[in-house]
């Protein structure tokens, strides 16, 4: 890769090669074979099928009419952040506002993150299967990453703690954790938290937590299960979230992070070299969501129950298919018999079947002999769906 006479430095061609060998996303590539039509019945992005609320609207719409179009403080305007403490704190423990850093969407907040943690021969290990991003993130900084898989049961998705605490070695840099996770719905239990918790406090191990399903949960509370519940302010934690699924405003590409301030800081350089700022309007109109938008979540969270209520019963009545009710998000992950190219059979179905689902084989090796469902949708769409799925296997 090096140009002819010129010594590229070891560094240098490590993240250059790093780049090259990105994992491309399998979801698009299935999506892409159906462009200029219009008969497929699609559920292979994780976007719900709802506008984003008209007030959360008319509030990014007043900033603009209002002038709000300079440049903010690279951490995000100072009335976003107070709105975000106080709703943290009243989720899990008190959050100051010296700890929170808005972003340019959750995606931003994690490779945010993962710069300013994670280095050229670091070692991190991934709870997978895992939205394929995050397993990329750290690879692009020159990381190692090591995934340690979940089990898969009808009855649900479990982790193997022990096997997780024996790969959290001296010297691992970080550990991730999607809760509620993306692809499985598999959601981490506080006593699972506390133990891994208090590993990688005795070894210096950061823990990275993408948020971002909290409240797309189905248990009892007003959120899932967080490492913001139990870990002390100051400590290696980081919280990374989005206002995309809670609030049902996936365009606007709006997150947020929670850090030790030291590290807070630290996140703002990179933010000025990165996008500097997001901009104010959008600020404003999460600012609207994050103080009267508790209804819109309270809404999403019932109807993705009901969706999810009556998807899962039906997939697990078509001969040859297996799928664990989630405890949080909105994905069913079902397994297959028999299918061993998820890639080919998701093409296959939107050629033959006009269904849109996502292969497992995008969210890693351990996704394989599995397709992901995003049920963030009306009733009648999923029953239809389910239709070309069991017609699909019938031929």
């Amino acid at each position: 890769m090096s140009l002819p006479g010129i010594a590229t430095p070891p560094n240098e061609l490590t993240a250059r090669e790093a780049v090259l060998r990105l994992r491309a996303s399998r979801i698009r590539e299935v999506a892409n074979a159906s462009l200029g039509r219009g008969d497929v019945l699609a559920f292979w992005f994780g976007e719900p099928d709802e506008l984003t609320p008209e007030f959360i609207r008319r509030a990014g719409i007043a900033a603009l009419q209002a002038g709000e179009t300079f440049y903010t403080h690279n951490h995000g305007i100072p009335e976003l952040r107070a709105a975000l403490s106080t709703y943290l704190s009243g989720l899990h423990r008190p959050v100051a506002v010296e700890s929170i850093v808005v972003t340019s969407s959750g995606m931003s907040a994690l490779m945010l993150a993962t710069q300013a943690l994670a280095g050229p021969g670091d070692r991190v290990v991934e709870v997978t299967p895992l939205w394929p991003n995050l397993v990329e993130i750290p690879k692009v900084l020159g990381a190692r990453v090591e995934c340690v898989p979940l089990a898969f049961a009808p009855s649900g998705w479990t982790l193997d703690l022990d096997r997780l605490l024996a790969a959290l070695t001296p010297g691992t840099r970080a550990l991730y954790v999607n809760s509620p996770n993306n692809p499985t719905g598999w959601t981490i239990t506080r006593e699972a938290q506390r133990v891994i918790l208090d590993h990688c406090r005795r070894l210096g191990i950061w823990v990275v937590a993408d948020d971002a399903y909290d409240r797309l949960y189905f248990g009892e509370g007003k959120a899932a299960p967080s490492f913001l519940d139990i870990a002390e302010p100051g400590e290696r934690l980081v919280s990374t979230n989005t206002f995309s699924k809670s609030w049902l405003m996936t365009g606007w590409r709006i997150g947020w992070l929670v850090s030790p301030p030291p590290l807070a800081i630290q996140i703002g350089k990179l933010i000025e070299y990165n996008t500097s700022c997001v901009p104010p309007f959008i600020q404003r109109a999460g600012l609207t969501a994050v103080q009267s938008g508790e209804p819109v979540i309270a809404h999403t969270v019932e109807r993705y129950r009901r969706a999810r209520d009556f998807l899962i019963p039906r997939l697990n009545a078509i001969p040859g298919v297996q799928a664990a009710s989630p405890p949080g998000a909105m994905y069913a992950f079902l397994r297959i018999d028999g299918m061993t190219d998820s890639l080919a059979f998701c093409k296959k179905l939107v050629a033959e079947a006009k269904l849109g689902l996502a292969p497992g084989v995008a969210f890693g090796p351990e996704g394989e002999g599995f397709v992901r469902w995003c049920f963030a949708s009306g009733v009648e769409r999923l029953a239809e769906g389910v239709d070309r799925l069991a017609g699909s296997l019938r031929t």
